[in-house]
């Protein structure tokens, strides 16, 4: 029987899990063939030229030889380390909701270069953005929007009333906005005027315009808590690590500087 070709990708690795003695299964994703499941051998040993090649939460090239039940790393080169990741507590608790939202949704061997290509920008960005919390909102509405799930912030979900900014209600399990009339009939959690031009200046900009908007905490704190309860929604259940919420607003505690909602921006 002939020998099978090792397979080459260029994968980010979500994260890792340890089996036997010595040896680790990094869950990764490629932009050929989506979310895999490899063994890299050895690798917890103190001698393994390997390990350093397979960290969570890094980008590499893989060589990748067919097993029985998955796949076994031959090879492994970084790309990118991203090593303020794992040096601040703040920027690592944020990176591990992307890679966990990814690892959920991911599909096995069904390629997707346009979410490997968000994931790899979210968490370079969530690497070394001054305000990596701002990088994981920006990430949170592309991922709704490439899952289908792209919340309704111009009509009401319910009535269909176009929208003003004050007084309306964020309805998850429907999908977006409700109008004043709506929210006040018992329809969605309250969403402030700030949050509301916030969300909608965001999934009309790109991440750089977004950056620089000013958001002070407890803005930032309601706009975390609507897209944690639109990501849950898409998700049909709970993050893993908690939810984006409360790692959000432990970053912003960590944060320097609070900063003010600039209206005129959004």
């Amino acid at each position: 029987m002939p020998r099978t070709q090792p397979l080459r990708t260029e994968a980010i690795v979500l994260r890792q899990r340890p089996i036997g003695d010595a040896d680790k299964v990094c869950v990764l994703l490629s932009p050929a063939h989506g979310r895999m499941e490899a063994v890299a051998r050895g690798v917890r040993k103190t001698t393994s030229r390997l390990a350093g090649h397979v960290d969570t939460l890094s980008r590499g090239t893989f060589q990748l030889a067919r097993g029985r039940s998955m796949y076994i790393v031959t090879q492994a080169q970084t790309l990118d380390a991203w090593p303020s990741l794992h040096d601040d507590i703040d920027r690592l608790s944020l990176a591990v909701g992307v890679a966990e939202l990814i690892d959920r949704t991911a599909m096995p061997d069904v390629g997707s270069r346009s979410l490997y290509r968000l994931t790899q920008e979210s968490l370079a960005r969530v690497a070394e953005a001054d305000d990596p919390a701002a990088a994981v909102r920006w990430f949170q509405l592309r991922w709704l929007d490439q899952q289908g799930y792209q919340p309704e912030l111009d009509a009401c979900v319910r009535c269909r009333a176009a929208l003003e900014p004050a007084g309306n209600g964020l309805a998850a399990l429907e999908g977006g906005v409700v109008c004043p009339d709506c929210h006040r009939a018992g329809a969605g959690a309250p969403l402030s005027s700030t949050a509301f031009r916030l969300l909608r200046y965001m999934r009309r900009s790109s991440f750089d315009l977004t950056a620089q908007v000013r958001v002070n905490r407890a803005a930032a704190s309601e706009v975390d808590r609507h897209l944690s309860a639109l990501v849950e929604h898409a998700l049909d259940g709970r993050l893993r690590s908690s939810s984006f919420a409360q790692a959000l607003e432990g970053a912003a505690r960590g944060a320097r500087n609070t900063r003010e909602v600039d209206h005129a921006a959004v």
